[in-house]
């Protein structure tokens, strides 16, 4: 028994350790994306603060990615559907070291290379321009379809919106995935409940979503979004289920982390002022890694 322990603690310390850097790098992330906001004068926190732990799972943790090769074939590909959530791509990206994190701070200027939306060709480590709603989930099952076909060379991992779930290409893409045994493909829905025009359930209800996916015939689960362990561990239990795509229902808090952003639709769309700056920034860096 005594052996036993010893080979499981010193295995449980990183996984402890590992979880602790993974919070202090979306700590540090959230602070980046309200000052890109503030700089830009317009844009999205609400969304972005929800996926910014998630992201900074995959890209600091699951995904395979050569930050100094963006084009390695056989890099891991990631598709941001809820392509208005794009600062929080835009900084795993510059943090991982595809560009510069300054950069950042160039956030919808005109002659900036980091638009609103995610647009290809532009800045290394972007897949696919996205933004309209419903055509990421779309285009990042082509992508694993690819790597099917040339041999399951990477997986395909995807944010989708919840708002967006109300589009119906969303649900062709949940018909057809299965159809061709997509078990490379990981879907993350960032449930945080609210769009622009309101709250999902007032708007257009998506429940009950589990019965829903599963129906289609997908590999389901459902954690909190914001559980640096819970999402490691849906991922992992990704790679032991073949044969269905795979869907991670997140539940999340709209503007995590910032007092009077959270769950607040009026944060949508809309970036702070420079004062609205300041507060949010001293909340998370009061948040606590532990």
């Amino acid at each position: 028994m005594m052996k036993e322990l010893k080979n499981v603690q010193p295995a449980l310390h990183l996984e402890e350790e590992e979880i602790k850097r993974l919070k202090e790098i979306a700590k540090e992330l959230r602070v980046w994306i309200i000052r890109m906001l503030q700089q830009a004068g317009s844009g999205h926190p609400g969304g972005s603060l929800s996926a910014i732990d998630i992201l900074t799972v995959l890209y600091f943790h699951t995904m395979r990615h050569r930050p100094q090769e963006p084009e390695w074939p056989l890099r891991d590909r990631f598709i941001l559907s809820k392509g208005h959530g794009v600062p929080a791509l835009y900084a795993v990206l510059a943090k991982s070291g595809y560009f510069p994190m300054e950069e950042l701070l160039s956030l919808r200027k005109i002659t900036s290379r980091l638009q609103g939306h995610p647009v290809v060709n532009t800045v290394p480590g972007i897949e696919a321009s996205t933004g309209s709603l419903g055509q990421g989930l779309s285009i990042a099952q082509g992508i694993a379809l690819a790597s099917k076909m040339d041999g399951s060379l990477y997986r395909v991992y995807c944010m989708i919106g919840d708002g967006e779930s109300q589009e119906g290409q969303i649900w062709e893409t949940a018909m057809s995935a299965p159809k061709f045994s997509l078990d490379n493909l990981v879907v993350f829905l960032d449930y945080n409940k609210g769009q622009i025009d309101g709250h999902v359930h007032q708007i257009m209800d998506l429940e009950p979503l589990v019965e829903k996916w599963t129906a289609f015939n997908w590999h389901v689960q459902e954690i909190d979004g914001h559980d640096m362990a819970k999402i490691l561990s849906a991922l992992d239990k990704t790679k032991g289920n073949v044969g269905k795509p795979h869907l991670i229902i997140a539940h999340t808090v709209k503007g995590k982390g910032v007092s009077f952003m959270e769950n607040n639709i009026d944060w949508h769309g809309k970036a702070p002022n420079s004062e609205e700056a300041e507060r949010a920034i001293k909340e998370i860096e009061k948040i606590e890694i532990n």
